[in-house]
């Protein structure tokens, strides 16, 4: 009903005062408390209310909202829940403008057309689409419009003068301008420099109401920030309070802290037949409404798709770091003398990593000849050490002097330590509390070579949680901030230019096995697969080679059947997660499993795009090696070839004997080995006595080696 919500902003205008827009998770802190704070909200005088539509993994937000997100879904609260309490919500007299926001994955999942009508029948005013990007927000803006509501644009101190033109257009009802970089949160002032924002912002939303947010929380802030905006949006603050509210209070709680804010001042508040009237008018407006064709078309040298895959789902803050970055790597790609400083480290990393036969594993299997890419013999132990060294070369082009990465297993927060202690870059590597215990060795290998290692506790705690935590960091202080993805995932351009480093994997072994083999490809190609870092870098200079299979091995952990696992590619659908369209491990309400893995470095529920494209296309296949077939994999590269690998590889290994025995002996299968299994040792001593038995290996660690001796 966006006829409501132009009415709303122009009756303050009016009544020369500013509207005050607040913000609550449906679900939180209870379910009950939902209608309750709704209701505190318009006898406090509040406007618009912003209600947030829970998601797992929400990458805007600062720690209160993550907490009322968790909350929420912990209380059982669903999208379909969420519009059931906003028709509840009008059934019991609440007629104000109710505006859901939230992330695009549960909407994706209901389904984008469904949910816009039945958003309408529950009496929703609109939504904020915290990370839907422009060419998507055109798509959904016309069926928004032809249910007569209202796609509410955000934008940010970094948004360009293009999209500003775009956001502009896209409006009809007010624009939500977000006031500093970074995530959602209280502050103890507003942002500096806002009046310029404003301004800027106005140039082209011309008339269209303007309602700025981020940080407000007290009535001082709101009389600042209305001095420049039509609107004042309020969020964490509230929702800290009604967090802390006694059982049975958030009513009054809500209620006096509006008041608090507007000093008293209210507005008339619409009774249910004019609340009905505007829901008519919306009705027929939609029927009237005329398809708008605008167009929305970026520029970039690298395409951000693969297929339907890829794309830029990231809250409007995000895109001045994106774009920053992709710049520097659009540049560097095209200048000689990056190439020539990349290649000059070769010899630091131990380029070109060796390729060589498996005799006693090929004989093993009874099949194809197995050749090992030995990625575990690099600088650091693994192949991560290509795409660090790569990109500290990138953050040292743009000046800046702080890298952040997130890391697993740990190898990759090694190797950009290490790239970082080399060119003299301080490092801070953030990383999920259970992998911080898991790999407690490559902790101290980080804090050796000087980083900050942070432990990340929301969620999870494991990569999932730390990548979130990296974006987080990186969005709030780009100026001085390089963010270095270790894997081929997240929005463009990261999954092109880790692939790219990457590449270098796949590029060596095609000219090495030819060079060995009379000219010849290989017959197939494995690597496993977490988020596509070693599988892309070894599959895409072999992409148009249509001749040789090319098969990803997941973490099946307990099985592909139970709950416990990270095979994305086998056991999940197209999702958005973490700014990227891709496969996703998620539930029947689009939010993002947990996962389950015995290597840290394949624990996650989201996969490279240019895998998903990969999938959906036939080019590659996946298959998925549970923990205990993993550990085989281990035991047998360690005992048939004197190479103890790490157990993201030993997942690879697994799945390549299964292959090899079903092949050729004058056929080949490469094996990439990603990474070595040092960092591995105390893990698999560990899991050993659980899943020993099922692979028939009964070894244990003991701590007193001297009962050895005879």
């Amino acid at each position: 009903m966006s006829e409501q919500l132009r009415q709303t902003f122009a009756n303050a205008k009016a009544e020369n005062r500013n509207a005050l827009v607040t913000f609550m998770t449906a679900g939180y802190p209870t379910v009950e408390d939902t209608i309750p704070i709704l209701k505190g909200f318009q006898d406090g005088g509040v406007d618009v209310v912003e209600l947030g539509m829970p998601f797992s993994d929400p990458i805007a937000d600062g720690p209160t909202i993550q907490v009322a997100n968790t909350k929420a879904l912990e209380n059982g609260v669903t999208l379909k829940q969420t519009l059931e309490l906003v028709s509840k919500a009008r059934k019991e007299g609440i007629t104000l403008p109710i505006i859901l926001m939230g992330y695009y994955n549960p909407i994706m999942n209901y389904g984008d057309e469904q949910f816009i009508k039945d958003a309408a029948d529950a009496g929703a005013n609109g939504f904020i689409l915290v990370d839907l990007p422009p060419e998507e927000a055109l798509k959904i803006r016309n069926r928004v419009n032809e249910c007569g509501l209202s796609l509410v644009p955000l934008v940010a101190p970094s948004t360009t003068n293009e999209r500003l033109a775009l956001l502009a257009n896209i409006a009809n009802s007010f624009v939500y301008v977000v006031s500093r970089m970074g995530t959602t949160g209280a502050q103890s002032s507003v942002a500096s420099n806002l009046d310029d924002l404003v301004s800027r912002v106005r140039t082209y939303t011309k008339d269209t109401p303007i309602a700025v947010g981020f940080g407000v929380a007290t009535r001082q802030h709101f009389e600042s920030v209305g001095s420049l905006a039509d609107g004042v949006v309020i969020g964490s603050k509230i929702v800290t309070l009604c967090g802390q509210a006694a059982k049975g209070t958030t009513y009054d709680v809500a209620k006096s802290y509006c008041e608090e804010i507007l000093n008293g001042k209210k507005h008339k508040i619409l009774s249910t037949e004019e609340f009905l009237e505007f829901k008519k008018i919306a009705a027929e407006q939609g029927k009237l409404f005329i398809d708008q064709k605008n167009n929305f078309d970026e520029t970039h040298k690298h395409s951000m798709r693969f297929g339907d895959f890829g794309g830029q789902y990231v809250p409007e803050a995000l895109h001045a770091c994106l774009r920053e970055l992709e710049g520097a790597f659009d540049e560097a790609v095209a200048d000689p003398k990056f190439w020539e400083d990349f290649r000059s480290l070769y010899s630091y990393i131990g380029r070109p990593s060796s390729l060589h036969r498996a005799e006693r594993l090929s004989e093993y299997c009874g099949g194809a000849q197995i050749w090992l890419k030995r990625e575990d013999l690099n600088h650091t132990g693994s192949h991560k050490i290509n795409n660090a060294l790569a990109q500290v070369l990138l953050a040292k082009r743009l000046g800046k002097t702080n890298v952040i990465a997130e890391t697993g297993a740990g190898q990759h927060g090694v190797a950009t330590a290490t790239a970082c202690a080399k060119f003299g870059l301080k490092c801070t590597v953030y990383m999920g509390a259970e992998d911080v215990r898991r790999q407690a060795l490559n902790v101290f290998r980080m804090r050796i070579l000087g980083a900050d290692v942070i432990s990340v506790t929301n969620g999870t705690q494991t990569l999932r949680d730390a990548t979130s935590e990296a974006f987080r960091t990186w969005v709030t202080d780009l100026k001085t901030t390089y963010y270095v993805v270790g894997s081929a995932i997240g929005p463009h351009p990261y999954p092109t230019l880790v692939r790219t480093f990457q590449s270098v994997i796949g590029n060596e072994t095609k000219e090495q096995f030819a060079k060995l083999n009379d000219g010849k490809l290989p017959d197939a190609i494995v690597a496993c697969v977490g988020g596509g870092s070693n599988s892309t870098g070894m599959f895409s200079p072999f992409e148009n080679d249509t001749s040789v299979r090319l098969i990803g091995v997941e973490a099946g952990g307990d099985g592909v059947d139970t709950d416990f696992h990270s095979a994305t590619l086998t056991a999940g659908r197209p999702g958005v997660f973490h700014g990227v369209k891709t496969y996703v491990l998620q539930d029947q309400d689009g939010q993002v499993h947990d996962t389950h893995s015995v290597s840290a470095g394949l624990d996650y529920p989201g996969v490279g795009p240019e895998l998903a494209f990969w999938k959906s296309t036939g080019r590659a296949d996946f298959m998925a090696a549970t923990d205990a077939q993993a550990l085989e994999g281990f035991k047998l590269l360690s005992q048939l070839e004197g190479i103890i690998p790490a157990l993201e590889s030993s997942h690879a290994v697994y799945g390549a004997v299964q292959i090899a025995k079903t092949m050729k002996p004058d056929e080949n299968l490469i094996i990439n080995i990603s990474g070595r299994g040092d960092k591995d040792v105390q893990s698999v001593a560990e899991i050993l006595p659980k899943l020993g038995p099922q692979i028939g290996w009964d070894l244990r660690f003991d701590a007193n080696p001297a009962s050895y001796q005879k």
